[in-house]
């Protein structure tokens, strides 16, 4: 389980690698919130290396979605599986994030 953060062309990019669960969604809001402190305001979240999310991951990116907002950003999600797109639609947060099949997809236009 892993984060990595890399900016490209003004954005932050976040690459989930694992699950984000309650062990480890501290430490992406931290990472997160890190780079909103610094000045950051655009940020794609990419779960292409991600199999599972707990409630409370959903819980993180909610509240993280929340704060970049206040501060006049925007958050965008990439690389969902089938379940995990699933789960953002049964959760009507696919109605709250926009969502990109690719990391190319939601870096355009952003």
């Amino acid at each position: 389980m892993g984060f990595s953060v890399v900016k490209q062309d003004g954005v932050t990019l976040v690459d989930v690698e694992g699950q984000l669960i309650v062990g480890n969604r501290q430490e992406l809001k931290q990472k997160v919130l890190e780079e909103l402190e610094g000045g950051d305001r655009r940020f794609v979240i990419d779960f292409a290396g991600t199999g599972y999310i707990d409630s409370s991951g959903l819980g993180v990116l909610v509240s993280l979605s929340k704060k970049i907002r206040e501060q006049g950003g925007e958050l965008r999600l990439s690389g969902l599986n089938e379940d995990l797109r699933t789960l953002f639609e049964l959760t009507k947060l696919d109605t709250l994030f926009r969502i990109a099949d690719t990391k190319d997809e939601a870096l355009a236009g952003i």
